[in-house]
């Protein structure tokens, strides 16, 4: 018996207080919405990492078919476009694509139809860099050799999408911070409320020797169980709805949707959430009774 670890005597009831089961539910919607605000801030950085790192410094030139008036046909307009494309000072390789490779590009909108031979497709030429590129001249020179030819600059989507996740990693950061002030807010009024319902038990144990640190440690003990047990309900909810989405997610056909998983330091990542939430829980119980106390008579 000895040997059976022994649980902190509490001399103050907290546990039956009316914000005991109010701290706990306000912690699990506080950890339920951290946690999925912070996996989306990281599934919005993965996917501008991965298309950064698949598109930056490259450029998509398409040479679209041209009905109506009698013009070049579109295979010599797609190689007179080549042309130019390999003879432009910073631009490394420029190949292009066959029909099946397009058909696969467009199935994810045009389902197996884009297959069909019947079907008017460009011709789509990936070009890669390894240099600057006068992308202004580059135009002027493909639409004088090849009629219909456009050209596509990578880098200014990118950037849009960099901008884009990073004002995603600032908001969730924002609500990450808005939910630890009513984290703060929570655990102050739940303390307050505590040691106005035990005052008398509080001046008594003052009687008794007992420093305001002691008591202290009373409602730090109950505001960290509360916290964590709130904080574990609230992760368990947030890792459900992201499981659910992730199954969800890998039935849709459209390939430019992000993927949504996450790695594994990611979830180890989000598993913090809770204890960072009951160490903000603690200090703060710490200072609302040490301040509380010692303004008492």
């Amino acid at each position: 018996m000895a040997l059976l670890p022994v649980r902190p005597r509490s001399d103050l009831p907290l546990a039956v207080d009316p914000s005991a089961r109010f701290l706990g539910w306000i912690t699990a919607l506080m950890v339920f919405l951290a946690v999925l605000a912070s996996a989306g801030a990281m599934l919005v950085s993965d996917m501008a990492r991965r298309w950064d790192n698949g598109l930056a410094g490259g450029l998509t030139v398409q040479v679209a078919p041209l009905p109506g008036a009698p013009v070049t046909p579109l295979d010599e307009r797609a190689e007179a476009a080549l042309t130019v494309l390999r003879a432009s000072p910073g631009i490394r390789s420029a190949v292009l694509l066959s029909g099946g490779e397009i058909a696969h590009l467009l199935e994810p909108w045009l389902g197996p139809e884009a297959a069909d031979p019947l079907l008017p497709m460009p011709r789509l030429i990936d070009v890669v860099t390894d240099g600057p590129v006068d992308v202004a001249a580059l135009r002027l020179r493909l639409a004088s050799a090849a009629p219909g030819a456009t050209l596509d600059d990578h880098a200014v989507w990118l950037a849009d999408l960099r901008s884009f996740a990073g004002a995603v990693r600032l908001v969730a950061l924002g609500v990450v911070v808005m939910i630890g002030a009513a984290a703060v807010a929570t655990v102050v009024f739940a303390v307050r409320t505590g040691l106005a319902i035990h005052r008398p038990v509080v001046e008594l144990l003052h009687l008794m020797g007992a420093t305001d640190r002691y008591v202290s440690r009373q409602f730090e003990r109950h505001v960290v169980a509360m916290s964590l047990r709130g904080g574990s309900i609230g992760l368990l909810l947030a890792g459900g709805a992201l499981f659910g989405l992730h199954r969800a997610s890998q039935g849709l056909r459209a390939s430019m949707l992000p993927d949504l998983a996450l790695a594994s330091w990611q979830w180890a990542a989000l598993l913090l959430v809770p204890l960072a939430l009951a160490l903000l829980a603690l200090v703060t119980a710490r200072w609302t009774v040490l301040r509380t106390l010692g303004s008492m008579p």
